[in-house]
């Protein structure tokens, strides 16, 4: 009898092998870079019109606006009032099932700054996360009419380095300004940062005032003109306790972007920097904290080192949570 049956089985066995595989549709549908970036399209278009219902949203949906749980068509889905025109950044990401997006946009017809996190399953959205910037200085609007091209454009395959490696190279920025030593993270000469559409490294265009309207000694001025690993060496940026969690979420490897939501730890009790190796300028002021300051950035790289480093922020109270723990 057991042997009627192995001879049963060889033979069903011989029959299925030249079956093809399962059809898509019965198994979890992919959703590929092309798929990521027209559901985020389509999800900001909706909250433009106010409108959530044909957005495909999963059951248990869980959707945060600067780290607050709320419903979706509350925070930004009530004063939507235009879309993003020319600046807007995404980073596609379908090993993660994860798309962020990052533009200018207006809320009751006021520029705004928004970083949008997607995270997709089965072609439905089962996760959205905002961070808005709803003040904007003006000095920072002229740097977000189109995007740094490094940030948009699709990089040679010998460019690329491997997820892993692109991940601790955005993650050692963070060792970076923790440590106050900028050799810890693999910058390019060129890398620029800007924060809020404002332009913090490597600034050689004409002179502004400092935030007090007063002008800039040489000393400042040379500051000013660092680059990103130069200007954390000075430990100008020695008044951040920690960053945690850093949160680095969406890995896209053909634009070479890591793009994730760090949250900036500000004690308070660094009152005072003193700077290092800049003549002229030995201590700086720092007059707030305690806060906290939930952040977006992305990191673009190429051949492994950081070139371009774009910003957002939105403060908080000291101890706060993402809510996303």
């Amino acid at each position: 009898m057991r042997t009627k049956f192995l001879a049963l089985a060889a033979t069903v066995a011989v029959l299925f092998a030249g079956l093809p595989a399962r059809p898509a549709s019965a198994q979890a549908a992919s959703c590929d870079r092309a798929c990521l970036t027209s559901l985020v399209d389509q999800y900001i278009a909706a909250m433009v019109k106010h409108d959530p219902s044909g957005v495909p949203f999963a059951p248990g949906l869980k959707y945060t606006e600067n780290t607050a749980a709320i419903q979706v068509g509350d925070g930004l889905w009530v004063g939507a009032s235009e879309g993003p025109t020319t600046f807007k950044i995404y980073a596609a990401d379908p090993t993660s099932k994860q798309i962020a997006f990052y533009g200018l946009m207006k809320e009751f017809d006021k520029p705004i700054l928004l970083a949008i996190r997607l995270k997709v399953e089965d072609r439905k959205i089962t996760e959205v996360e905002h961070v808005v910037v709803r003040s904007l200085r003006e000095n920072g609007m002229a740097n977000m009419v189109t995007p740094r091209p490094g940030l948009v454009e699709t990089i040679p395959q010998s460019e690329r380095v491997p997820r892993d490696q692109m991940f601790k190279a955005a993650d050692s920025y963070f060792d970076a300004i923790e440590q106050s030593n900028g050799n810890l993270a693999p910058f390019a000469d060129d890398c620029v940062r800007h924060e809020n559409g404002m332009q913090t490294t490597s600034n050689t265009s004409p002179v502004q005032p400092d935030s007090s309207g007063a002008p800039m000694t040489p000393g400042r001025l040379k500051m000013r003109a660092m680059g990103c690993r130069d200007a954390i060496n000075t430990h100008v940026l020695s008044y951040i306790t920690k960053i945690q969690p850093r949160r680095l979420l969406v890995i896209d490897e053909e634009k070479g972007l890591v793009f994730g939501f760090p949250l900036f730890v500000h004690r308070g009790n660094v009152r005072q920097i003193k700077i290092v190796g800049v003549e002229g300028v030995d201590t700086i002021p720092m007059n707030f904290g305690p806060i906290d300051l939930q952040a977006a950035e992305i990191f673009a790289i190429r051949n492994g080192k950081i070139h371009e480093i774009e910003a957002l922020g939105y403060l908080l109270p000291y101890n706060a949570k993402t809510g996303w723990e």
